[in-house]
């Protein structure tokens, strides 16, 4: 249960390989009719589909709310990855996918209402993938776009039917069934100022065999994007303060070196002694290098950074059945694929390292020196200490071994970019091998049986290249001379952190960097049993009841395992140190459902059917001492058509997430977050005593209060990790709709319903704003001993949440609470005008509140129709009123169709407005956005088909808010490129061949 040995690879591939030779015996089925293309979208999804229960009869309808894609609408789309699709529909939140750069690790997600991607649960037909990483969610880079038949979101009420992690629904891949015949389709896509290009080409073959008892198909696909850089869109070219509208901001983690511990000097050279002189608060290295001077420039990261990351893929999908008898006939399922995803963020570089320099130091001149010996170390005191005496400054200057008694030394953070080394790149590489093998069939006339099992298996290698290595930095910095480092190292370069750009050479630059990687895997073994049908008798006349009754049992394992770099936190702007995981958990579950029709045929009651479902599941964890938990959901609904064509449908359920292995196996450790406005910064702990004294509890040196940074680039450090205790949460949820298939406008489907979630007992984290307002809402004399202040713990030799420090807290448990709710409507209309036929498909998705409180005493927070770094804590901006509205109008030979999607508009959030200071007048608020996409396609022969795509047809600029907005993760090259277009308008030309 934790690395996946060399037995597994060899099952994984053995069964791949059987599941492919079984779809290659359908070959002489190629001269087959190929299938019928499929028609207009409005025609496929105006059919309400059945979902969401283990119960198989066509004449159920759910209910449950489901939203539909269909493979049409995909292709209309020229998607290349599933993400892509399931980000722009209505109700959906973005995550992490193609979109985002600077937080990608490889990996797509989906965020379904925008409680988190570990609460909703992605099936390939019905069933559980490998998931991707610690979190246990599913990769959707591979699902197989090719032969995915349509997409179904279940809202609420899945957990009894799926398991665990369906707490706000249920994504469901549902392939095509006993495909026959070859599809071949590529794709071609480029955005109108030349960048961007994609590709995607997959071929499909698939037919009968044995004389129609079996049927095998098989599907390959390759695809591919190159990325769009920052630095080509006018948006983005530089950064821009969300707070003044400033353009030049950035990071002043930049070039020359930005420098602590620095002290003015005279027009003789010699540092200032008058005791009312007060150090430097931030200064740089003079562009001539002579000395070191106020902070003067940002370093403007954004051209090197990107709105399209480069990916590339390789898959392969197979499925075949073969009737073994009347009453058996056993299945498989076999998927492999590799993808690499590719991130690109600004060169590397020392970012407020805390690092020991000789004053000896051959690139440091006379009056760098000068200011590190005359730093007033007792400032705060109102008299003058230097750090050195100005003889011993002198005598330093000459000490080149540390036997020297005159040799000094200096412990200061430094903050350099080495641009001289080039952009930080990271490269994942992920490999998945999922297969299923099973037997079903039939017990009676109406009762089936199914037996399965799968494996599957995720490998995700990250290779990280560009980035220096702490320690290498330190050893070169001890230096005396200019070839050779104090370290008796013959390999070490002495490096130079005091000159201008260009001062790092190669030589230094080779020496300070390395390589570092980091294999992450996971596994997922399934047993499943179930037995469903009817019990042959019903209530009156009325269908008999139906029924499933199962069992199920899964093993998760999974570990991180970094090199001696990455796991050092050795990297030089990687955020913090990779720890080494392992772990995993296994489940035993048992469940039903039922369906009882009570009432069918009467006078206001057309048709009355009550569900109901229950799941056991028992959890051991692979810790010491085996601990385990259980938990026990149970879900009810009914379904009333009153009269043929209308009917109200409402389901309420009581469901569980249990805590995945990131959860419970993660050890504390440092890493990044995001937050604005530092209350330690600044003046303002100068003339608050109270204040003053909380910033020094956590860390601070008296000498550095009222010269105290805001947080470079919006980013701070954090600590946090697993915890081991943390027990499953609970949810409840419930939906009220309405169906209308009116009689009297054959064509028309209006689906209206309400859903609501809450979640209790959540394992969560306080959010930054969180952390910061425990300590700092409400500040007394007290608050300087006060838990809550004093788990806030800053850089020893700044002050601010940067260098090594730990930063904010922010602990796992089982204290927080989230809620939502809203309303889905969808509309499908199709008509035959006489010279075409009319399709419209629309969804629209109304959201009344998201709510997320971290601890009994934290902010109840409310971010539907907000954006803030808080507001960002699951994904991208979630607004109130989202729609999608497709009008198709087929003729003859061609269809043209038009996509209308529409955002609502959005403002800072008012909390944080309040605690960080309101934005820039024009970024407040972002308008209402509309994007449209037109698309023609063309029949050229009976089995020829071409789709040609404009994507944003009136090429619409993305929202102009800075690069403080939201998290860096979302709010990347001053806007929300994950919810608003930052490519412009592109064209994509699609051709299908089918035989």
């Amino acid at each position: 249960m934790t690395q996946l040995n060399n037995s597994h690879r060899r099952l994984a591939l053995t069964s791949s390989v059987a599941t492919l030779a079984l779809a290659l015996m359908a070959g002489p089925a190629l001269a087959q009719t190929a299938t019928a293309a499929a028609e207009t979208e409005a025609a496929e999804e105006g059919t309400i589909v059945v979902t969401g229960t283990l119960i198989r009869n066509p004449n159920l309808v759910s209910a449950v709310p489901i939203t539909t894609t269909s493979a049409d609408t995909i292709a209309l789309r020229g998607s290349n990855v599933a993400e892509e699709v399931l980000r722009e529909i209505p109700g959906f939140v973005p995550s992490i996918g193609s979109a985002v750069n600077n937080g990608n690790g490889g990996a797509s997600f989906v965020d379904l209402r925008g409680l988190g991607t570990n609460r909703n649960l992605v099936l390939l037909d019905g069933q559980r993938l490998a998931p991707a990483g610690l979190g246990g969610v599913v990769d959707l880079n591979n699902i197989p776009l090719a032969l995915v038949e349509r997409v179904d979101a279940l809202t609420g009420a899945a957990v009894t039917t799926y398991g665990a992690d369906a707490i706000t629904g249920v994504v469901n891949f549902v392939t095509k069934k006993n495909f026959t015949g070859m599809d071949l389709q590529v794709s071609n896509a480029l955005n109108e100022r030349g960048d961007g290009h994609r590709l995607r080409a997959d071929l499909t073959i698939g037919g009968d065999f044995a004389d129609g008892k079996g049927n095998a198909v098989i599907s390959l696909g390759y695809q591919k994007a190159d990325p769009v850089f920052q630095g080509d869109r006018d948006i983005s070219r530089n950064g821009v303060s969300s707070y003044t509208g400033g353009v030049g901001g950035g990071s002043p983690t930049t070039t020359p070196s930005r420098l602590f511990g620095m002290r003015p000097l005279l027009a003789n050279g010699l540092p200032d002694t008058s005791p009312t002189t007060l150090n430097f608060a931030n200064t740089q290295v003079a562009p001539d290098g002579s000395r070191a001077v106020p902070f003067y420039q940002d370093f403007n990261f954004n051209p090197f950074n990107i709105f399209q990351t480069p990916f590339q893929r390789f898959n392969l999908f197979a499925k075949a059945n073969y009737q073994i008898t009347d009453n058996i006939e056993v299945y498989g399922r076999g998927m492999f694929s590799k993808n690499t995803v590719r991130t690109i963020i600004a060169p590397s570089g020392l970012f407020a390292q805390t690092v020991t320099i000789p004053l000896s130091n051959p690139f440091m001149n006379a009056n760098i020196r000068n200011q590190y010996c005359g730093f007033n170390t007792t400032q705060a005191a109102g008299i003058y200490t230097p750090r050195f005496t100005q003889a011993e400054c002198n005598a330093a200057a000459t000490a080149l071994s540390p036997s020297d008694p005159a040799y000094r030394t200096v412990r200061v953070p430094v903050s350099r970019r080495t641009v001289e080394a080039g952009t930080r790149d990271s490269e994942y590489t992920t490999t998945l091998f999922d297969y299923t093998a099973g037997l079903r069939g039939k017990l009676t006339n109406s009762i089936d049986w199914d037996v399965s099992a799968s494996y599957g298996q995720s490998e995700n290698v990250a290779s990280d290249t560009g980035y220096l290595i702490t320690n290498k930095v330190e050893e070169a910095l001890l230096a005396t001379n200019t070839t050779t480092c104090l370290s008796g190292n013959a390999a070490c370069v002495p490096l130079n952190v005091f000159g201008p750009t260009g001062s790092i050479t190669p030589a230094m630059s080779r020496f300070i960097e390395a390589a570092s990687s980091t294999r992450r895997t996971t596994s997922l073994t399934q047993v499943r049993g179930l037995l469903s049908g009817d019990l042959g008798v019903g209530f009156g006349d009325a269908e008999p009841i139906s029924f499933a009754v199962g069992a199920e049992y899964r093993d998760y394992g999974a570990a991180v395992l970094p090199d001696d770099i990455a796991e050092r936190g050795a990297l030089g702007g990687g955020g913090g140190p990779t720890p080494r995981i392992e772990g995993g958990y296994n489940v035993k579950e048992v469940y039903g459902e039922i369906i009882a029709p009570i009432l069918e045929g009467k006078p206001f009651f057309e048709n009355l059917t009550v569900e109901g479902g229950a799941r056991y599941s028992s959890y051991e964890v692979a810790a010491p001492g085996n601990p385990s938990f259980d938990a026990f959901t149970w879900k009810a609904g009914a379904t009333w058509e009153m009269v043929q064509g209308f009917k109200v449908r409402g389901n309420y359920s009581r469901a569980v997430r249990a805590p995945n292995i990131g959860e419970l196996f993660s050890p504390v450790s440092r890493g990044l977050t995001n937050l604005g406005t530092d209350p330690c910064a600044g003046s303002a702990p100068a003339s608050n005593a109270n204040l003053r004294a909380v910033c020094i509890a956590q860390g601070a040196r008296a000498g550095d209060i009222g010269f105290i940074e805001q947080p470079a680039a919006g980013q701070a450090n954090a600590y946090g990790g697993g915890n081991p205790n943390v027990q499953p949460e609970k949810a409840s949820t419930w939906t009220l709709g309405a169906v209308f298939q009116p009689t009297f406008a054959p064509g028309l489907a209006l689906t209206v319903d309400y859903y609501n979630i809450s979640v209790t007992d959540a394992v969560s984290s306080p959010l930054p704003g969180d952390s910061i307002a425990a300590c700092f809402a409400n500040i007394t004399a007290a608050s300087a001993s006060s838990p809550a202040c004093l788990a806030i713990i800053r850089n020893p030799d700044s002050g601010s949440f940067d260098g090594e420090s730990f930063g904010l807290p922010r602990p796992l448990s089982n204290l927080g609470r989230l809620k939502t709710d809203g309303l889905d409507v969808n509309v499908t209309y199709s008509n035959d005008l006489g010279f075409a036929k009319l399709g419209v498909s629309a969804n629209f998705n109304y959201t009344f509140r998201s709510q997320f409180q971290a601890t009994p005493t934290s902010l109840n927070r409310e971010c539907v129709g907000f954006f803030s770094v808080n507001c960002s804590f699951t994904g991208s901006i979630q607004p109130k009123w989202q729609s999608s509205v497709r009008t198709t109008l087929g003729f003859e030979s061609f269809d043209v169709s038009l996509l209308w999607r529409h955002i609502d508009s959005v403002i800072q959030e008012p909390e944080d407005a309040r605690d960080t200071g309101p934005f820039f007048a024009a970024f407040q608020k972002i308008r209402a956005y509309d994007y449209f996409d037109l698309t023609g396609r063309f029949n050229i022969m009976d089995n020829i088909t071409l789709i040609a795509t404009v994507s944003n047809l009136f090429d619409t600029k993305p929202p102009l808010v800075g690069a403080a907005a939201g998290s860096t993760s979302f709010n990347s090259g001053n806007t929300f490129p994950s919810t608003y277009d930052a490519l412009g308008r592109r064209y994509t030309m699609q051709v299908n061949v089918r035989f």
